[in-house]
């Protein structure tokens, strides 16, 4: 079945927040001593917590299937599934000289990722469409799906993981023009509460060139080609 095309209709994340939005409406909220344990320590942590959360809901976590569940679930947590959280974890990236002097937008789409709502810590998985123009200096593709990887290892809402993405990109190339388009499925929406199965969530962040309306409609237009 063909997917539905994207339309000019997703509210952009700047105009939600605004130009003048401070840091604290778009990064990850953590505390102050949020590194302060070792890895190792929080996936001691985690494992007690899992266990407990088991055994109150009556599992008996002698069966050799459950068994080993709380220390699986705290390793996936701090070292897979919530490794964003990390710093230590953020791509490195190395950027290139524009030799060719490419002037017009470089687009990379079709970005799968995976994220947990950090509402119900269920997931969230989707794909993100990413833009730019460069100000000189190109960057690896692959970087760029590392990035769109990195910020969605962690409890997410997608309107900051859209921004998120979107600062990032600008921080790195230097450049005020970058586009980033997320559509999404939520399984706090399809495995409880409405129980909706087919609904999916669009969010966009478009600065600089992005903004003007025939550069917003050549990015869609390149999302939504085959």
């Amino acid at each position: 079945m063909r997917q539905k095309e994207i339309s000019l209709n997703i509210r952009p994340l700047d105009d939600a927040y605004g130009e003048d939005h401070v840091i604290s409406s778009w990064d990850t909220p953590l505390r102050p001593d949020a590194f302060d344990l070792s890895d190792e320590d929080k996936i001691e942590r985690i494992e007690k917590s899992v266990r407990d959360i088991m055994v109150t809901l009556g599992l008996d976590l002698t069966d050799d299937s459950l068994s080993g569940t709380p220390k699986r679930v705290a390793k996936m947590y701090v070292k897979e599934v919530f490794s964003g959280l990390n710093p230590h974890n953020r791509p490195q990236t190395k950027l290139f000289e524009n030799k060719y002097k490419y002037d017009q937008m470089l687009v990379e789409k079709e970005i799968t990722f995976y994220s947990h709502c950090e509402h119900h810590f269920v997931p969230i998985y989707g794909r993100a469409h990413v833009a730019y123009f460069s100000s000189g200096k190109v960057i690896g593709l692959s970087k760029i799906n590392r990035i769109v990887q990195y910020y969605a290892k962690r409890p997410q809402v997608q309107e900051r993981l859209t921004v998120q993405i979107g600062k990032e990109l600008e921080r790195i190339l230097k450049t005020d023009s970058v586009g980033v388009v997320i559509d999404a499925n939520h399984m706090c929406v399809a495995m409880r509460g409405v129980g909706d199965t087919n609904s999916k969530t669009g969010t966009a962040y478009f600065s600089g060139k992005f903004k003007d309306e025939n550069t917003k409609r050549e990015f869609l237009n390149f999302i939504n080609s085959k």
